[in-house]
């Protein structure tokens, strides 16, 4: 009997991942495309897509946005009393920009929306496919599919967005109090440290964190392959871990244009 190669023993899992691969680009493909069509947005997409975006955003944002100004306070509280015992209160508030708005919160937002929402929303669909309850198709796609992935990143958008506005308006009672005396000089420093090219990078890195968030867990919860095929009976969590390594690199991609 010849031996077997490794290469003949890696070959079928080498393809198996790949296709796995290329489907899952596809239908995050297809996905963006249908979020871009006027189509989806018609009869029954509509209000599936109202019901899912109201669904992902209102019951979380009051308590997310609570949440962020408790914290907020204490990390500019922190800042500012450091920054002032070394001398160095003259950097504490540009500190709190780049530190809080800049990095903390929106990654915490696109964690939020992804426990929240988008990995409880990619678990239903998985089962949905398992039990083949939905009819692979456009249809299914618009109904179930797209407002979910469509939910997560107009949730991570909108928490973003209003936490640091918050931060930011804490950020100015905290350093300055409640006078607008100051109000000059603070617009001066926020539009110091959101330069072009930062503005540039938060917008996008915001935007690129709802697309990880939203598409990874409902593309892994459509193309659920068959458990005996898998290393593991809960696809999600591969799903999850795709997640959570691109978050990282985003991260670190952001940082590297920020700060090199």
């Amino acid at each position: 009997m010849s031996a077997v190669s490794p290469l003949q023993t890696w070959q079928p899992a080498l393809r198996s991942r790949w296709q796995a691969v290329v489907r899952n680009l596809n239908t995050s493909a297809l996905l963006l495309s249908m979020m871009l069509s006027p189509s989806s947005y018609r009869g029954a997409g509509r209000a599936a897509v109202a019901r899912h975006l109201y669904l992902g955003t209102a019951p979380m944002l009051p308590w997310f946005t609570l949440f962020v100004a408790m914290a907020s306070l204490v990390l500019i509280r922190i800042v500012v009393v450091t920054a002032a015992s070394y001398g160095l209160s003259q950097y504490a508030l540009e500190t709190v920009i780049r530190v809080l708005v800049l990095e903390l919160i929106p990654l915490t937002s696109a964690l939020f929306v992804a426990v929240n929402v988008t990995l409880p929303g990619g678990v239903v669909l998985s089962r949905q496919v398992a039990r083949r309850e939905p009819e692979t198709g456009t249809g299914a796609l618009v109904l179930e599919a797209m407002p979910r992935a469509l939910a997560g990143m107009f949730a991570v958008l909108t928490l973003a967005v209003v936490s640091c506005v918050v931060a930011l308006v804490l950020a100015y009672l905290v350093v300055h109090g409640p006078t607008h005396q100051a109000f000059d000089s603070y617009t001066r420093k926020v539009g110091q440290v959101f330069n072009p090219a930062v503005t540039l990078i938060f917008v996008l890195k915001t935007l690129f964190f709802s697309l990880a968030v939203s598409l990874i867990p409902t593309v892994s919860g459509m193309n659920r392959e068959p458990a005996s095929s898998r290393r593991s009976d809960l696809p999600e969590v591969q799903g999850l871990m795709r997640m959570f390594l691109l978050i990282l690199l985003i991260e670190v991609a952001s940082l590297v244009g920020n700060y090199y």
